[in-house]
C-alpha cells in the first residue's frame, strides 16, 4: 500500500508539473536522499546487528547512538543548505533543496523507529509506520493539485514533503524517548539486568561500529539513483523528469524484496547467523531461488504492460520513459536475487566486505554514467544501471559463497554424498 501511494504521488506530480518541473523536483529529492544515510550513518541497521549479537546488553549503545544521530543529522542539513546557496543552481532550485532538507529529519526518525519495531517484531506497527508517510504525502499532493488554486507548484510540493518529515520527527522523538528510558520489548532474547559497572560506549565507538552500514547506504543510493542527478546536470531537467518516471516504476517493483529482507527477515538473519547456522543457510538457498522466479515474473510483466501503463498513468509527455523502463526492467531479477544474497553479508563480521563491494559498484556506476550519458543520454544511464546491478550480484554471490557459507557449502556436499 505504501508503494502504491508513493507511485500515485509520483504519477500525479509528473502529470501536474510536466517533465521540466518534475525533473527539478526529482533531482532535488534524489540529491537530498543521497545524503540521508550520512545522518545517523548506519546507527539504525547497526542496532539490528548488535542486538542480534548481545541481546538486552546492547541497550548500553543507546545514549551515544542518539547523540551521534543528532550531530550527524545537523551536519547533513548544514551541508545541504550550503550546497543550495553556493552550488550552480537558479533561485527556484535553491529553494527546493532548502525546503526538502527537512526530509532528512523525517527519514532519520523513520529508520530509527523502524529498527525499534523490527527488534520488537511488531510487524503490523512497522508496516503502518512505513505506510503512513507515503499516504499523507499523497493526500497533501491531492489537496494541492485539486483543491488549491495554483497549489501544484514545485515549492508547494516540497513544503508538503517537509510537513510530513516534521510529523515523523515529532512522533519519532516521542517513541525513541520511551525506548531510551527502558520502555522496549526486545524479542528473541532473555531479559538481563544491567550491571552498574557495565562499559558504556562513547560516540567514537558507535561510529567505529556503525560506519559500514552508513557507507553502504550512501553507496547503494549512488548506484541506484545518482543517475537522475547526473542526467539533470549533463542533459537537462526535462530528460531527468522522463528518466525519473521509469525509475519510479522500478522503485515500486523493487520494494518487495526490500520489505522481505530489510524489514522482515534481517533481524532474524542476524540471530540465525550467530545461533542457528543451518536455518541461516537454508533461508539463503531457498531465498535465492524464490527471488529469481519472482524477479523474472516482474521483468516480464514490466515488458508487457509498460507501453500502455506509462502514457496512461503519467501522460503522453513521458513516452520516452517506455524504452528506458524496458532497459531497467532487466535489473528486476538481478536485484531480487541480490537482495537475498546481500542480506547474508550484513551479518557477523562481513559488513565491511559488503561495503567495499558496494563501493566498487558505486565507482563503476559513476564512470559508466560519465561515459555513456553524454553520448546516449538517459538510455546510457539506464544501461549503466543494469551493468552495475549485474556486477553487484556477481561479487555479492562470490563473497557469500566463499566467505559467509564456505563451511556450510562443504557440509551440504558431504551430506549429499
Amino acid at each position: 500500500m505504501g508503494a502504491g501511494c508513493a507511485f500515485l504521488t509520483q504519477a500525479l506530480l509528473a502529470r501536474e508539473l510536466g517533465p521540466v518541473e518534475f525533473g527539478a523536483f526529482a533531482t532535488a529529492f534524489a540529491m537530498v536522499s543521497l545524503l540521508v544515510p550520512i545522518a545517523g550513518f548506519g546507527v539504525a541497521p547497526y542496532w539490528l546487528k548488535v542486538f542480534g549479537q548481545e541481546g538486552w546488553g546492547a541497550i548500553r549503545f543507546f545514549p551515544s547512538s542518539f547523540r551521534f544521530v543528532l550531530i550527524s543529522t545537523l551536519c547533513v542539513i548544514m551541508a545541504l543548505i550550503g550546497w543550495a546557496a553556493f552550488g550552480p543552481h537558479d533561485e527556484s532550485f535553491r529553494l527546493i533543496i532548502v525546503i526538502l532538507s527537512a526530509y532528512v529529519f523525517g527519514q532519520v526518525s523513520l529508520e530509527l523507529v523502524s529498527s525499534k519495531f523490527q527488534l520488537e517484531e511488531r510487524y503490523f506497527q512497522l508496516a503502518l509506520w512505513q505506510f503512513l508517510p507515503h499516504f499523507v504525502r499523497l493526500a497533501l499532493v491531492i489537496i494541492l493539485i485539486f483543491w488549491l488554486t495554483d497549489g501544484g507548484s514545485v515549492a508547494n510540493v516540497a513544503y508538503a514533503y517537509a510537513v510530513v518529515a516534521i510529523g515523523l520527527l515529532m512522533f519519532g522523538f516521542f517513541s525513541l524517548s520511551k525506548m531510551s528510558n527502558g520502555d522496549f520489548d526486545l524479542k528473541g532474547h532473555t531479559k538481563l539486568i544491567a550491571q552498574s559497572n557495565e562499559w558504556i560506549p562513547d560516540i567514537k565507538t558507535v561510529i567505529l561500529h556503525s560506519w559500514p552500514f552508513g557507507l553502504a547506504g550512501v553507496f547503494h543510493l549512488i548506484y541506484f539513483q545518482s543517475d537522475i542527478i547526473l542526467v539533470k546536470y549533463i542533459t537537462g531537467l526535462e530528460t531527468a523528469g522522463v528518466y525519473n518516471v521509469a525509475f519510479t516504476i522500478m522503485v515500486a517493483v523493487l520494494l518487495f524484496p526490500g520489505i522481505v529482507y530489510q524489514k522482515f527477515l534481517l533481524p532474524k538473519m542476524h540471530r540465525w547467523a550467530n545461533h542457528d547456522r543451518e536455518r541461516f543457510y537454508l533461508v539463503y538457498k531457498q531465498g535465492n531461488l524464490i527471488m529469481l522466479i519472482l524477479g523474472i515474473v516482474a521483468m516480464l510483466l514490466i515488458w508487457i504492460i509498460a507501453p500502455w501503463v506509462v502514457p496512461f498513468i503519467f501522460g503522453e509527455a513521458y513516452q520516452e520513459a517506455i524504452s528506458l523502463l524496458m532497459i531497467l526492467a532487466v535489473s528486476a531479477p538481478i536485484l531480487f536475487i541480490a537482495s537475498s544474497v546481500g542480506a547474508t553479508l550484513v551479518t557477523q563480521s562481513h559488513m565491511k566486505t559488503k561495503v567495499k563491494l558496494m563501493g566498487l559498484v558505486a565507482i563503476l556506476n559513476i564512470i559508466l554514467n560519465l561515459v555513456l550519458i553524454p553520448d546516449f543520454g538517459s538510455e546510457g544511464a539506464a544501461v549503466s544501471t543494469v551493468i552495475s546491478n549485474a556486477f553487484l550480484l556477481l561479487i555479492y554471490f562470490i563473497a557469500a559463497e566463499n566467505l559467509v557459507f564456505k563451511k556450510e557449502g562443504v557440509g551440504q556436499c558431504e551430506k549429499r554424498q
